[in-house]
């Protein structure tokens, strides 16, 4: 029995087929990451896994890709912890960016774009990832994502900026001060999450000609800043990962369209496309 991991820090998506179900299982729970989850940590999160317990002796593969596994240590730090609760599965460690390459390219050369709560691109040179220039944090980078569009969003809401309506509807939905903001952003964790939480407003409201042109400048700023500056970006589809990219796809691929970029695949979370490229995989390999 196979199970393939796609793990951010937030969340991690698992999926496995049971010998007794005409269909593959799909599981979410809590994200790991070597840089912030102890070996401990990642043991109790896979042991308190309800739908898998059953299966803890069963499965004798497993296909981690997750955030943070980007070094040796910290992939043994992965594969240390799974082997102590599935003690006779094989278990491979890569990064989420290789996941996410599979699940878009599966074999084929082509750029990845990551427009989530964060940002990034790679390109994947039909066997390994190369890595970007981006990657720097929501403070520096993480243009275009669910975080620089919270940024903008609060800051305008806060300063009186936004238009009337868009103000008004806003304040009645979350009641925000400046002083929950501001303990949101610099003394509570993961500010990030936090600006990115406030992603829907915007999909909600996506018609409005404000909230359109911020969109449309945020993927304008992402794809001149981390696609365009590649060579030979006309050269290969660029693929895109992410609820942002995925809520907004009309307008992302207006974006590229006008920046004479062919869009590959727009998904949402990798794990479905994954899991069915390692099975096929496992099943040519076997």
């Amino acid at each position: 029995m196979v199970l393939v991991v796609d793990s951010g820090s937030y969340k991690s998506d698992l999926m496995f087929h049971p010998d007794e179900s005409d269909k593959p299982v799909e599981i979410r729970t809590k994200g790991i990451n070597p840089f912030f989850t102890s070996e401990k940590d990642i043991i109790k999160i896979a042991q308190h896994i309800q739908k898998l317990k059953p299966y803890v002796n069963k499965i004798s593969e497993i296909y981690f890709f997750g955030s943070g596994c980007t070094s040796p240590d910290r992939r043994e730090i992965i594969s240390n912890s799974l082997t102590q609760v599935f003690p006779y599965a094989f278990v491979s460690v890569d990064t989420d960016i290789l996941g996410s390459a599979y699940a878009t390219c599966g074999n084929e050369k082509g750029y990845i774009a990551t427009l989530g709560t964060s940002s990034n691109i790679s390109f994947f040179d039909g066997e390994n990832i190369q890595g970007g220039k981006q990657g720097i944090g929501y403070i520096l980078g993480d243009i275009g994502s669910g975080a620089w569009l919270g940024i903008n969003l609060i800051t305008l809401f806060l300063y009186e900026s936004l238009p009337h309506d868009l103000a008004v509807h806003f304040a009645e939905k979350y009641a925000l001060t400046k002083d929950k903001v501001i303990e949101s952003v610099y003394q509570k964790p993961f500010p990030n999450v936090y600006l990115a939480s406030f992603a829907p407003f915007l999909s909600e409201h996506q018609n409005h000609p404000f909230v359109s042109a911020l969109i449309d400048r945020g993927f304008e700023e992402f794809v001149k800043s981390s696609i365009c500056l590649n060579p030979n970006y006309q050269k290969y589809k660029c693929h895109f990962v992410g609820s942002i990219a995925y809520h907004f796809k009309e307008e992302l691929i207006k974006v590229c369209e006008r920046n004479q970029i062919e869009v590959g695949k727009i998904i949402k979370q990798p794990i479905q496309d994954l899991y069915h490229y390692v099975m096929e995989r496992v099943k040519q390999e076997n």
